[in-house]
């Protein structure tokens, strides 16, 4: 039965492939107009041994291991390319380079030395490995139409909108919030502070979450799909009893848990877009991805403010479970796997039971069956804090967008002071305010557009890219950044037109995307070998300073006032504004100096 891809991929096809003992939804290899490789027919059971082609010399391969070496420096990722070559008596067939497990390339390169290791001879030794291993499963070819990066744009158009989708869904589920606050600290008999702590729950739920769900994405047997579908079921389905909650008591652990099993989106969503999307074009679609996940909070008090308005704070709750129900339901039909490692382990399967060879296995696959509990343990809960301590990189990169995350949070309650007491809005027309940071947010994606098409991706094209060439967006945002806090706060008084502050927000907006563009995307770049711990130390980070503003920042604007509270955090933002062009002059240095660092 032939079917789309995306629904034969989906976890629907899924179910329906296994519950009917793999007669429905069959996959290439279990068609009988499927033409096995040769290269794996060898070993089927009766068939001759082929003479192999002599491999090539040791100092072609070196010249090849350093051609892949200086590619490698021109990526983003950084990761190393295996050309799996093997020649047949009968057939002579080339496989597609594809990227090692980001999970299982940090523990190959678990200690700091082992990135002194990683020189042209180690490339070479494992490039010999899988040559003379013809039971590793690979690619048909370079055109092999299951590898994502070969989707085509419409499909890959598609999936990236599917996940921007359900990181919006989830990162809603912290400002939403906000606005029935009031409504649930009189109906429970707790202070506003204690209410506040409903958001601060949910903020560090997907602070933790992803330094252990995020790893079970990278594990070959299981993939990135099955962890989105489940995490979110479960999202949705903790919503009831959050409704249902009488107490505080009730009512803050189920918080906890709903960002906890939420978190993979907000954590693995770039991962996803990397499996399909080439190094140049990443800019653009995680840039259009951050406007999903910058939307979730900020429209989080327009949504939330008309429901708590009109219902009390529990429908701010059963929008939520209506929300992450309809993007289950969606993705349940059309998400497909995206991880390489997932997709070839999946085909090595289905080539063992074709060809009757248990030896067949997919890279990813051997690497994971070597995989000590002490090794994912380093690298999913030690080496995050090793860096975000260790490495000024990391350092300043977390204090800098942890301060910028921590801001949007604080905007929750000062928005509150601003419109709610000063201009004597509703709740309904406060969460309308926040359309001013959406407007800036989609303001400044149309103006990283052209600089990511037609300065970024020609460097890329030229093979000059170095990972300093990310900063310059983030020239702008540190900029924004001060100015726009401080003209925040010194209009909003009532005296002025509640239009000046919202312009001032919209400009914080576009200061806070160019900075998180600029940020993650160089963290990545800098280091590709631990991409993985790198990025969950940032997310670690700013998610716990984001937690920890609510708690005080209504009593920080009450007894401060709007002004000198926000000059306050104006002041540190314009003693942190060097670090983007520090960097830039001097970051290729400290990455010298760096043992970490590519």
């Amino acid at each position: 039965m032939s079917v789309p891809d995306l629904l034969r991929d989906s976890f629907f096809g899924r179910i329906v492939y296994y519950a009917s003992a793999r007669r429905l939804f069959r996959h290439p290899e279990e068609r009988p107009d499927f033409k096995l490789p040769p290269r794996y027919s060898v070993h089927m059971p009766g068939a001759a041994a082929a003479p192999r082609a002599e491999s090539p010399a040791p100092s072609n391969r070196v010249s090849q291991a350093g051609t892949l070496a200086a590619d490698d420096r021109r990526t983003s990722k950084g990761t190393i390319l295996d050309d799996v070559t093997v020649n047949t008596a009968e057939h002579s067939e080339a496989h597609m380079p594809h990227r090692e497990s980001t999970v299982a390339h940090e523990v190959l390169h678990l200690h700091p030395h082992d990135a002194e290791k990683a020189t042209i001879a180690a490339m070479e030794r494992e490039e010999e490995r899988v040559y003379d291993n013809p039971n590793i499963v690979d690619w048909y070819g370079p055109g092999d139409p299951e590898c994502p990066e070969n989707w085509s744009f419409w499909k890959k158009t598609f999936v990236t909108y599917q996940i921007a989708h359900i990181t919006f869904a989830i990162y809603i589920g912290s400002a939403i919030f906000a606005p029935g606050i009031p409504d649930l600290a009189e109906k429970f008999g707790i202070s506003l502070v204690a209410g506040n702590l409903g958001i601060t729950m949910f903020v560090l739920g997907y602070a933790i979450g992803p330094m252990f769900l995020a790893p079970m994405s990278e594990i070959p047997q299981f993939g990135r799909a099955p962890v989105y579908m489940i995490t979110l079921l479960i999202f949705s389905l903790v919503q009831i009893p959050t409704a249902l909650a009488k107490n505080l008591g009730a009512l803050l652990p189920l918080r906890f848990l709903a960002g906890f099993v939420g978190s993979p989106p907000l954590a693995t969503g770039g991962a996803s877009l990397a499996d399909m999307w080439p190094p140049q074009d990443r800019v653009v679609v995680i840039g259009a991805w951050s406007i999903a996940a910058m939307c979730g909070p900020t429209l989080g008090p327009l949504v939330g403010g008309f429901a708590a308005q009109a219902e009390g704070w529990t429908w701010t709750i059963w929008i939520l479970l209506w929300l992450g129900g309809a993007s289950w339901a969606l993705l349940f039909f059309t998400m497909p796997e995206t991880s390489s490692q997932a997709i070839l382990y999946r085909r090595a399967v289905r080539l063992r039971r074709l060809t009757g060879n248990p030896a067949l296995k997919s890279q990813a696959e051997i690497e994971s069956e070597h995989m000590t509990v002490n090794e994912i343990a380093m690298m999913t809960l030690v080496r995050p804090f090793v860096l975000g301590f260790r490495e000024p990189i990391v350092a300043f990169w977390n204090l800098y967008l942890g301060m910028v995350y921590g801001i949007l949070y604080c905007f929750i309650a000062s928005f509150d002071v601003v419109f709610i007491e000063h201009h004597h809005f509703n709740l309904g027309q406060n969460g309308l305010a926040f359309l001013g940071i959406i407007t800036g947010v989609i303001i400044a994606f149309f103006g990283f557009l052209p600089w990511a098409l037609y300065t970024l991706k020609p460097i890329f094209a030229r093979g000059e890219f170095v990972p300093e060439d990310r900063l310059p967006p983030a020239f702008f945002g540190a900029f924004f950044f001060p100015i726009s806090l401080f003209w925040f706060g010194w209009t909003s008084a009532a005296g002025v037109h509640w239009i000046v502050p919202i312009l001032a927000s919209g400009l914080w907006a576009m200061g806070a995307f160019y900075l998180f563009q600029a940020g993650m995307n160089y963290l990545a770049d800098c280091y590709p070998r631990y991409v993985a711990s790198v990025l969950a130390s940032n997310d670690l980070f700013r998610s716990f300073i984001g937690a920890a503003f609510p708690l005080f920042s209504t009593a920080y604007f009450h007894n401060l006032g709007v002004g000198p509270a926000l000059s306050i955090i104006g002041g540190i933002a314009i003693g942190m504004l060097p670090i983007p062009f520090a960097l830039y002059r001097y970051g290729h240095k400290i990455r010298a100096w760096s043992k970490f660092a590519d």
